[in-house]
């Protein structure tokens, strides 16, 4: 039988501190647009939306992402990284 070994301290330390990044852009987004200085259309508040609903989802499911966290906060990150990128291509837009 295999051994399954755990990600370093320093995986749980890189993961934290890329989930408090986004949830800082989340939060910077939230206070420019309720400045009203810029506009930042439908579908860039839309993606916005989108990443804070999937980082409460995976909070919700937090206990499934022991079983193999390298996998899930890794398919995790790159999907919000994903949905970042969107949104910052579709600033300005909307639907």
């Amino acid at each position: 039988m295999a051994r399954v070994s755990r990600p370093p301290r320093v995986f749980y330390w890189a993961v934290s501190v890329a989930i408090g990044f986004l949830l800082l852009q989340v939060a910077v987004g939230v206070f420019v647009a309720n400045t009203g200085t810029t506009p930042p259309g439908n579908q860039h508040v839309f993606y916005g939306v989108v990443i804070a609903v999937t980082f409460t989802f995976a909070y919700i499911y937090r206990a499934q992402f022991r079983k193999r966290p390298a996998l899930y906060y890794g398919l995790l990150l790159l999907f919000t990284m994903g949905l970042g990128i969107r949104g910052i291509m579709t600033f300005g837009g909307n639907f």
